[in-house]
């Protein structure tokens, strides 16, 4: 088996959700999903298939980022595997829900930071074996940083 990592473009102002699914139909529900969930969203997802023709399948409401879970999705090479990019919206908005498809199988992570995908090749195909999510720990929070933080999720509205 080969291993290796593959980069993912994120732009600044948008979040991805990269995940597992299984069924031609899931294309469909994410989009409906996230226009429902949060119709101000701007989005693109993108979706590979493991049978058949075996193509890209894609939905969403900006091209641009269409386009660039497309690109992404070429990169890794793998079966099964659904991205999203968010624009005006982020993960926790509608993670619940993708969850929930019927076709998801897992997600492996939702992100706005630099994003790693470790894949593994062998003679059948590649598949996503994890992610390497950000950057690792450099300490344990002090009571200041405590602070901050809850003060930043009562600025951003997601406390009281």
């Amino acid at each position: 088996m080969e291993i290796k990592t593959v980069k993912i473009e994120i732009p600044g102002d948008c979040n991805i959700i990269l995940g597992q699914t299984h069924f031609i139909k899931s294309i469909e529900d994410l989009y409906e999903i996230i226009a429902t969930t949060v119709p101000q969203a701007q989005f693109g997802v993108a979706f590979t298939e493991a049978s058949g023709p075996c193509l890209i399948r894609t939905e969403g409401n900006n091209s641009e980022l269409v386009n660039l879970c497309v690109k992404n999705l070429q990169d890794i090479g793998a079966g099964h595997v659904f991205c999203i990019l968010l624009k005006e919206a982020f993960p926790i908005n509608v993670l619940n829900q993708i969850k929930n498809c019927q076709e998801v199988c897992r997600v492996f992570c939702a992100t706005a930071n630099p994003l790693e995908v470790i894949v593994g090749t062998t003679e059948q195909g590649s598949g996503v074996i994890g992610v390497i999510d950000g950057f690792s720990p450099t300490g344990v929070e002090t009571p200041e940083d405590k602070a901050q933080r809850k003060e930043f999720l009562r600025k951003i509205g997601y406390k009281l």
